[in-house]
């Protein structure tokens, strides 16, 4: 840092020692350097009618004032402003890039770094004013030059931290604040401003896990340190349902975060964890008693098992699983699954068979193909829904059921598996009734080498699903029904040839003909759960398995069920007179979609003109959403714009549901236009699709909605 000359100050008495001030004049004073004198003359005299008000002493405050003066004098006075103004250009040329300075006297020290610290320059005010703190230029103790270094401090360190907030720098932000809290700590001072810095603090610890989290992997340590802070964030919330939170006011909840906004910020914050790190965190939350994160556990162990071919985590993940007992929750579909992951294809027979879901059930015996085919399909679309997603190191879309039975390590641990449940000796007269049924209670003949391969048929007058998959062409399995389920569309698709068995490869082929089959059921009884059987209440609200379950014969967001939907519902709740307040205790996803189109329907409204934020939005909305809208508008209106938005629900499925709480996920076709007071459009949106996470809550007289957040 270049220093001018001290021709501003020279009628201060020559101290011990000299502080150096990083600011020139200019900047000091708050001017321009083209400023001319009449306008320096303005400014000095409404910094002199502005004084800081924060609680400094009035000697402090007096010595500012007489620096503004004297910073005035120089600038106004032609001779010597140009005499400056020649110095900094000449330190500008023989030092580019460092700041001009000035050098002051050790007694104007706090002075000095108030008005640096008004100019916008905390970072510089916080650390000189720490270092003025420090031996052997620390003040005495009591003394009003330590009470000022101490308040200047804390003020310079929350406002540079407010800074690097900005720039998503959120460690530096938490560093700074830390440093503060620190120092006054250390001083026994100003417990009002420690306090300030500890909830600065506080709100900033989720921005600092998603900074730390979403780093490369190979940073180690920074992601360590976030990894301890997310489980301590949760632990301080009482787990992940957070069952510490009860009676507490929004200002004292930890980060200011209520249960649903902390939901949709742990959605966010999975994308950054590998699946390893998730069954290692939601294993401790589980040993401190989260019964959600005991079945995520589950989840993450399955779909580890599964991306890294290590039967050995699916069987954790089916042992764990067995061991749950959580209300409302229907393990065996999901159990059935785990079964056929593991070729046992009878007990996962079984599993479904057991299953109180009458959809389900229903599904199941209008299966177009065997049940084996529906077992994979179900299976298939749960492990590309459910499982799967939500992984930093996993592909969601590599679900081949034919490359994981294909795993060499697969058909070993499930060979293995065998012997261990039924041990025979294995010789060519016992290759018949050889089995995939670890219990050996129901022996299925393996499939005929040269026996033919069954093409499927399609039902070209079925309505399309969701989810839309492929008939399998598979083999002729004698001891498995032939189901039929015509409403259906299921894509074809081909599947490579299999090699001529050995024995390994019987076992193998076995395996995977098993596994196919349970695949399918599970993902089609997680299309619609949600209108035929009651949720866990405190369900996680991230990859439940329990809740889409379509009716019989027909798959969410299909053609079908948009027209029974339309047909039902009013196309728009916000222009009919019908009573828009949804009060069922379990409403149906025609009911759900119909609160999302009467929010959007309504908020489009608003935003036109039409009526009232409060008026609009008070029977479908919480109060914080309604604000949000009723902010929008008023900003539209101070400067006489309106909007014109066009949004409809395209499709959407129910993620979960507890008896207070439903999360939905929309797709959402969209466009807007902004238009003057003369109906001018000035601004646009082109028509896209959004996907949306919605959170209702439920209140005394129904059901609201209280979050929102485009994925």
């Amino acid at each position: 840092m270049g220093k001018t000359p001290d021709t501003a100050y020279s009628l201060q008495p020559i101290a011990a020692t000299l502080v150096d001030l990083p600011i020139d004049h200019f900047r000091l004073l708050g001017v321009s350097p083209t400023a001319e004198p009449e306008a320096v003359l303005r400014t000095l005299q409404l910094r002199l009618d502005r004084c800081p008000d924060q609680g400094f002493t009035h000697e402090s405050l007096n010595q500012r004032a007489e620096l503004l003066r004297l910073s005035a004098d120089l600038l106004t006075d032609p001779e010597r402003r140009g005499q400056y103004e020649a110095t900094l250009l000449e330190l500008g040329q023989d030092h580019p890039g460092d700041t001009a300075g000035l050098e002051l006297s050790s007694n104007l020290e706090v002075a000095g770094l108030m008005l640096l610290w008004e100019a916008h320059a905390p970072h510089e005010a916080f650390q000189l004013a720490r270092q003025a703190l420090q031996p052997p230029q620390a003040p005495a103790l009591g003394s009003g030059r330590e009470s000022d270094l101490a308040l200047l401090a804390a003020l310079a360190a929350r406002d540079a931290a407010d800074q690097d907030q900005e720039q998503r720098r959120y460690e530096s932000a938490a560093n700074l604040l830390q440093e503060g809290m620190q120092l006054l700590q250390r001083m026994g001072k100003l417990p009002e401003q420690r306090q300030v810095l500890e909830t600065d603090l506080s709100r900033l610890r989720p921005f600092r896990i998603l900074d730390l989290l979403s780093r490369d992997l190979a940073e180690q340590s920074a992601r360590h340190e976030g990894l301890t802070m997310l489980e301590s964030f949760i632990s301080d919330r009482g787990g992940l349902e957070g069952s510490a939170l009860e009676g507490l006011e929004t200002a004292d909840l930890p980060a200011g975060m209520d249960q649903g906004a902390f939901e949709l910020f742990f959605q966010q914050i999975r994308r950054f964890l590998t699946v390893q790190e998730q069954v290692d965190l939601y294993g401790r939350l589980q040993d401190a008693g989260s019964a959600d994160a005991s079945f995520l556990v589950v989840m993450a162990l399955a779909a580890a098992g599964f991306s890294q071919r290590k039967p050995e985590r699916v069987q954790d993940a089916r042992t764990r699983l067995e061991e749950l007992n959580l209300d409302g929750l229907d393990t065996q579909p999901l159990l059935g699954c785990l079964d056929l992951l593991l070729g046992d294809v009878d007990r996962a027979e079984r599993h479904f068979a057991s299953s109180p879901d009458p959809a389900l059930k229903t599904w199941l015996t209008a299966h177009p193909g065997d049940a084996l085919a529906a077992l994979c399909d179900y299976c298939r679309t749960w492990l590309g829904r459910d499982v799967l997603p939500g992984y930093r190191d996993v592909d969601a879309e590599a679900i081949d059921l034919e490359a994981w039975f294909a795993d060499r390590d697969v058909q070993a641990y499930v060979e293995r598996l065998e012997r261990q449940a039924q041990p025979r000796d294995w010789s060519s007269q016992d290759l018949s009734p050889l089995t995939v049924d670890p219990d050996g209670t129901l022996p299925l003949p393996l499939l005929d080498p040269e026996s033919p391969i069954d093409a499927p048929e399609d039902s070209d007058d079925a309505p399309g699903g969701g989810f839309v998959w492929p008939a399998l062409p598979r083999p002729t399995l004698p001891s498995m029904p032939q189901l039929q389920f015509p409403q259906l569309q299921w894509p074809e698709l081909q599947w490579p040839e299999l090699p001529q068995p050995s024995r390994s490869t019987w076992i193998g082929s076995g395996v995977f003909l098993a596994v196919v089959l349970v695949i399918g059921v599970f993902s089609v009884v997680g299309l619609r759960r949600d209108a035929e059987q009651p949720q866990l209440a405190g369900e996680p609200s991230i990859d439940s398995p329990v809740d889409q379950l379509p009716p019989a014969g027909q798959q969410p967001g299909s053609a079908d069920n948009a027209t029974e939907a339309s047909e039902q519902e009013p196309a728009s709740a916000a222009e009919s007179d019908a009573d828009p307040v949804l009060r069922s205790e379990r409403p149906s996803e025609a009911q759900l979609e119909a609160l999302l189109q009467a929010w959007l329907d309504r908020k489009a409204l608003v935003l036109r003109g039409d009526g009232s934020a409060d008026e609009r939005l008070q029977p479908i909305a919480r109060t914080r959403l309604i604000n949000q809208v009723r902010q929008q508008r008023s900003a539209d209106q101070s400067e006489g714009l309106t909007q014109k938005v066009e949004a409809t629900i395209d499709f959407m499925r129910v993620i979960s549901r507890t008896p207070q709480r439903i999360e939905l996920r929309a797709d959402v076709d969209y466009s807007d236009q902004t238009l003057n007071a003369a109906g001018t459009v000035v601004n646009s949106t082109a028509p896209r699709s959004l996907k949306v996470t919605y959170i209702l809550g439920r209140d005394e007289d129904g059901w609201r909605l209280q979050a929102y957040a485009p994925d």
